[in-house]
Formats: C-alpha cells, sequence, structure tokens
C-alpha cells in the first residue's frame, strides 16, 4: 500500500471520529508496510486535551510493539499536527509523517511553526504533506459548516405557538443555492425566526429589496438575484414570517399588516440598507409602499410588478387601501400551473401540511386589513404622490393582450417618476417566474 492507500485508512478513523461529534482528524502508524496502530480524535467523549488521533495512533503502535520507541515507523494523518503532537511524534523517534490538510492557525509542520525543521533537537522526521489534501479538507469544512448550522439553530429556539418548516424541505431547490440567514433578536419578532438572503457586496451602489406576494416566498426571486448581483447590486430577500423559511405562528389572526411593516422596518435598520430600489409584487406592495415614507433617504427607487395601490371608500366610511379589484389574485391558479414540476415542489416546500399555511390562509381572501392600515393610508398615499424623489418602474401582465385594459396601473405607485408602465401581454401573473428579464430592464432603466 502507497501513501494514498494509507492516507485513506486514517480518512475511515477521521470519518468515525466525526459521526461521535468528534472534529474528524484520524491518523495511522505504519512499520514495514503494515498499520500497526490507528487513532482518531477523541477529546471530548474522553474529557482528555491530548486525545488528538495523532496521540492515539502513537499509544497504540507503542503498545503493539512493546516499546516507546517507534524507530522506523510512519505516521500518517489528514490534518497537520500540531505543536503538541508534532512534539510527541519526535519523541517517538518516527522515521516520517505524512500529512494531508495543512492547518493554517495550529499547524506545526510548516503551517505556523515547523519543529520538524528544529536542527537543535537530536532527532530528524521526515515531513509530507498534501496526500489527499482536498478530501482531507472538505471532510473537516463539511463538519464546521454543519456545526455552524446546528449553533444557528439552537441560537434561535422554537416558540410554542409557531412552527418551523424542516431544513429537508428545502435542500436541493432547483436555482436556489444561497446561504440562509436568520434573525430573531428584533424586538418586533418576539423571538420568532425570520429568514432572509443577503447576497452581493454590502457596500453595493444599489441595494434590491425583493418582497414576495401572497403563497410565494422568497424562491419567487430565484431567476433575478443573479441579475441583480451580475449588476454588481446587493439582494435583501426576506421571508414574511409564515412564509418560506421563516418560523410559522400557528394561528391565522397573528397576521397583521403593521405587524408585518414593523418587522420589516426593523429588518432594514439592522441590515442598514441603503441606496434601496424597492421590489414589490402582487400585494407585497401594499406592505412595501410604507416603507420608504419612514427613512425616505435609504431608497433609491420602486420596481413595481403586478402590485398597486388604490384606494376605496366602503359603506362603512372607513378608507382603505387595496390592490385593484382584487382581480390580480385571479391568476394565482393560472399562474400555479404553468410552473413545471420542480419548480412547483419550490413554491410548496415552506407549507408541508394545514399547520404550516396560517399565513395563506390569512392572506388568501384578501390582503391584511385592519384598524393601522387605514390610519397610515392617508399618509401612503400623500407620500407617493408627493414626497417620493425615487425613480419608479412599474410593470403590468396580462395573459390575454385584449384585456390589456385590466392591467392598467392605478393609484400613489404610479407616478411621474419613471418611464411609461412597461405592459407584458400573454404573459403569467408571476412576473420574476415567467419573465425574469425583467431584472435585467431595470438595471438598465436605474443606470439611466
Amino acid at each position: 500500500m502507497d501513501d494514498v492507500g494509507f492516507m485513506r485508512v486514517a480518512l475511515a478513523e477521521a470519518r468515525a471520529a466525526g459521526a461521535q461529534g468528534e472534529v474528524p482528524v484520524g491518523a495511522v502508524v505504519v512499520k514495514d508496510g503494515q498499520v500497526i496502530g490507528t487513532g482518531r480524535n477523541a477529546p471530548i467523549g474522553t474529557h482528555d486535551p491530548t486525545a488528538h488521533a495523532e496521540v492515539q495512533a502513537l499509544r497504540a503502535a507503542a503498545a503493539a510493539l512493546g516499546n516507546y520507541r517507534l524507530d522506523g515507523c510512519e505516521l500518517f494523518v489528514t490534518l497537520e499536527p500540531c505543536a503538541m503532537c508534532s512534539g510527541a511524534m519526535l519523541q517517538a523517534r518516527l522515521k516520517r509523517v505524512v500529512f494531508g490538510a495543512h492547518e493554517p492557525k495550529t499547524g506545526a509542520a510548516g503551517s505556523v511553526i515547523d519543529l520538524f525543521q528544529v536542527n537543535q533537537i537530536n532527532h530528524q522526521t521526515q515531513v509530507a504533506g498534501g496526500v489527499l489534501a482536498d478530501e482531507c479538507g472538505a471532510l473537516l469544512a463539511e463538519f464546521f459548516r454543519q456545526r455552524r448550522e446546528e449553533q444557528r439553530r439552537r441560537g434561535h429556539p422554537l416558540r410554542d405557538d409557531a412552527l418551523r418548516t424542516p431544513d429537508r424541505r428545502f435542500a436541493e431547490l432547483p436555482h436556489y443555492p444561497w446561504e440562509p440567514r436568520y434573525v430573531s433578536d428584533l424586538p418586533a419578532l418576539a423571538g420568532l425566526r425570520m429568514h432572509y438572503l443577503d447576497e452581493g457586496p454590502h457596500d453595493a451602489r444599489t441595494t434590491w429589496l425583493c418582497l414576495h406576494g401572497m403563497e410565494t416566498w422568497s424562491y419567487l426571486y430565484r431567476k433575478m438575484i443573479p441579475v441583480f448581483t451580475a449588476a454588481g447590486g446587493r439582494v435583501v430577500a426576506p421571508d414574511l414570517i409564515g412564509f418560506g423559511r421563516s418560523d410559522k405562528p400557528k394561528k391565522s389572526h397573528s397576521h397583521t399588516l403593521e405587524w408585518h411593516r414593523q418587522v420589516l422596518l426593523a429588518l432594514v435598520e439592522r441590515l442598514d440598507l441603503r441606496h434601496v430600489v424597492l421590489v414589490v409584487h402582487d400585494w407585497s406592495g401594499l406592505l412595501g409602499a410604507t416603507l420608504p415614507m419612514t427613512s425616505p433617504g435609504r431608497y433609491r427607487g420602486l420596481l413595481s410588478m403586478n402590485s398597486a395601490l388604490a384606494s376605496e371608500t366602503p359603506r362603512d366610511g372607513r378608507e382603505r387601501f387595496l390592490l385593484p379589484g382584487s382581480r390580480p389574485a385571479q391568476g394565482l391558479g393560472v399562474a400555479h400551473a404553468m410552473l413545471d414540476d420542480a419548480a412547483r415542489r419550490g413554491y410548496d416546500a415552506p407549507f408541508p401540511d394545514a399547520g404550516h399555511r396560517a399565513a395563506l390562509r390569512a392572506f388568501r381572501a384578501h390582503p391584511p386589513n385592519d384598524g393601522a392600515q387605514a390610519a397610515i393610508g392617508q399618509d401612503v398615499r400623500h407620500f407617493w404622490a408627493h414626497e417620493w424623489q425615487g425613480k419608479s418602474l412599474v410593470v403590468q401582465s396580462c395573459q390575454n393582450a385584449d384585456r390589456m385594459h385590466d392591467r392598467t396601473p392605478e393609484g400613489p405607485l404610479t407616478t411621474s417618476s419613471g418611464p411609461e408602465p412597461l405592459r407584458l401581454a400573454n404573459t403569467g401573473f408571476w412576473i420574476p417566474e415567467h419573465r425574469p428579464e425583467v431584472a435585467q430592464w431595470a438595471c438598465d432603466q436605474l443606470s439611466t
């Protein structure tokens, strides 16, 4: 067996250590071409700070030979040894040490220091590094990635009155490769965990704040995000509470416009978003339109897709702000039917059963329409009509070109601060899904 073969034996020991919750490092001692001692990391399980893989293997080999001197022996270890283990190897009089991945923080075989090159030591041991380095390094990287994820989960305990969609539901979603990010310490969240994507440079000239609409989540923007980041932008795409990877309160009455608004305002402040283009779709315009008037200096533009505000005064005399005529909602079933099976699974992933669908039930009939919404409506209309200084991009779609008038934009989101609305005939309702090239159009419009 050659060096690669012995390193694979050490890798098997490393995987066994990882399965026991130890840092996955493995080692073997070889004499005359035969393995005489094996070891794996065990300091946690044994409560022994010296129980590194190399020390374990040295102890096993010494016991096999009946001698603490291991003359003529070679040691293979998956990670560059630390100072303690290197000292033990020199004390054992090893002939040769072979390691896999380099250890830039504690490596004592050349990365930080090189004890094996200290001429004053009365025994010289040959050292070779980098054998199966990629495989050894990947094992360690995956271990620490999983541990960070577990620490994040422990840092966001689940409230008794909420559900959390299992992570396995989001595994291998098509075209959705981004690292999940979570926040739970915003006062408005009251301990609920909120998920968001944050891609691109934080000092970008444009930050695209993408708000999803009814029956969707941040997955809606998976085709637009690469366009925005390729143009040098930052993209923040939160999942509203009750949607996507965010926690889901069990009761439908938890969902009010004002509560979701306060959560989003707090997230914008926490992430210190600047140069923001507000991206809204469907009824997220109802919610998103309330954000810029709180801190207008953070916002530079609007991209509104099949979303507008219109005033309505019902018989009770209370002015409300709704999407125009609820007509967009009629397209949802058609939009879902236009998806392929993989995309449909992606949209459905957050909602495995009825218990996870409280937010959908709350919003399905119409967007949240509470007293706080009516109270803020007048301020919203005034802001967009008279105070908004950014550039507005409005996009509307219709499956039937003959009914394009049904998609005529209405309300304060349609302003004179941008080009004529972009009207898309014979297009599905979910523009980010069916016409993602709108993202490039928006980038071009905002660059002029």
